[in-house]
């Protein structure tokens, strides 16, 4: 039997076509996809028998498509700050990971990660980490639409010995869920500091082979780059281009440091970028040339990296960050308007993941993963347009529900599925033992 749900907001905005926003329009959910669009006395006419909720002073649009994160490192948030970033993974989080990684610790923090992000009106997850599976049930558990990304890298872990062990992981990990709905795989070499080119090779064999897309860091420091100069005597994105890791199917997370010429080879060959404004802030690793990006044709989204680099998973408060510094990076404050910032965070990020026919805008035959923006708080009032109140003014708090497959995540900011002081005593029991292994 279809279950018919109709939602009648205060503007409806689709997202597609760029900056529209309806009033006194409808959306229709039928079991988990969005039914139809219409003026909102059609859909009472039509739907008399449906759910009717009227959301009189909200915003109703796509779901937010994170792009890149580790949601496990959600219980190291604060462990170690105010860092460069090597010194801050080896010194800090990897000897950290080394004492506690395992199915049990990616599982609770991957659930906390999720419950922190659904808050926020993340629908969509572009995960990277280990114990694949473990980020697979805690999406499931969740109701959140999960792309497991499997890390790869040349040297052991509490996860795997070498390359060929991370990569049977990750193919026997995604063998188990095949067929869950909502939960997808990729393979994520780390980085090319950390992965030789015969495994980047054996990665792109199997993803063509296997239909596997990938995700990596890539020119996320300067520090990258001169380590590659001097060990292949090329700047990293030059040699993953003679591998041929530059592809459509590659998410290339950070690119900070990219020159002209290098944002003309990954727009040609079709790469994606994750940008993540908060954690390459707070790592200062520079500034990413999103303008010339985009202008150049790349689809670029956006990613909140980890808790123990941002330190919040808040992709509403990293879309406006965004868009203050593209305009201030590249000196032009009509660069990434408000419009095509809420696409960064919606079908930019839906198409970099191949996934635009189902999510990242409000369609009729696409999946229902909406989120509803209550706009009448005195942080959003006076209100002359919505899209702009939403990237520069609104706060996460705002955001009052969740839908992914047409199932309700959050309603009125209580979450429906996950129980807030069984995530809180998780919480502090990790926050427990890892402050004492530290000691």
């Amino acid at each position: 039997m279809t279950t018919t749900s109709c939602l009648y907001p205060q503007f409806l905005i689709p997202v597609e076509p760029r900056g529209t926003v309806l009033l006194d329009h409808a959306l229709v959910m039928q079991d988990d996809k969005i039914a139809a669009i219409l003026p909102s006395d059609q859909a009472r006419q039509q739907f008399p028998e449906a759910t009717h909720t009227v959301l009189p002073k909200h915003a109703l649009l796509p779901g937010l498509v994170n792009l890149h994160a580790h949601s496990a490192m959600s219980l190291l948030r604060g462990l170690a700050d105010d860092l460069s970033l090597m010194d801050w993974l080896n010194h800090h989080i990897w000897p950290a990971e080394k004492k506690h990684v395992s199915d049990e610790f990616v599982f609770d923090g991957s659930v906390h990660a999720m419950a922190e992000m659904i808050r926020g009106g993340t629908t969509t997850v572009n995960d990277m980490y280990f114990c694949h599976e473990a980020v697979a049930r805690a999406g499931i558990h969740s109701g959140m639409r999960t792309i497991v990304g499997c890390s790869i890298l040349e040297f052991p872990t509490v996860y795997a010995n070498d390359a060929d062990e991370y990569i049977n992981k990750a193919l026997a990990a995604r063998q188990s869920f095949i067929g869950q709905d909502g939960i997808s795989f990729r393979l994520a070499p780390h980085a090319p500091y950390t992965v030789a080119d015969e495994t980047f090779s054996k990665i792109i064999a199997i993803s063509e082979k296997m239909g596997m897309d990938i995700h990596c860091h890539i020119h996320e420091t300067q520090d990258e780059i001169d380590t590659s100069l001097k060990q292949y005597g090329m700047r990293p994105l030059q040699r993953l281009h003679q591998l041929g890791l530059l592809s459509p199917a590659l998410i290339a997370a950070h690119v900070v440091h990219a020159n002209d010429a290098e944002i003309a080879l990954l727009a040609r060959q079709g790469v994606h970028v994750a940008h993540n404004p908060a954690s390459n802030l707070k790592l200062a690793s520079g500034f990413a040339r999103v303008h010339a990006m985009q202008m150049a044709g790349i689809q670029v989204g956006i990613g909140t990296d980890g808790a123990a680099s941002n330190n919040k998973l808040d992709l509403l408060g990293d879309l406006r960050m965004a868009a203050l510094l593209a305009k201030a990076e590249s000196g032009n404050p009509t660069a990434l308007n408000a419009s095509l910032a809420l696409e960064m965070a919606t079908i930019a990020g839906a198409r970099a993941l191949g996934m635009e026919q189902q999510i990242g805008s409000l369609i009729a035959g696409k999946q229902a993963d909406l989120i509803a923006i209550d706009l009448s708080a005195i942080e959003t009032q006076p209100l002359f347009d919505p899209i702009s109140q939403i990237v520069y003014a609104a706060g996460r708090e705002q955001i009052s529900h969740v839908w992914v497959n047409g199932a309700c995540l959050m309603r009125e900011r209580t979450l429906c599925g996950l129980q807030m002081d069984q995530l809180q005593d998780k919480a502090r029991w990790w926050q427990s033992k890892i402050a004492t292994s530290a000691a």
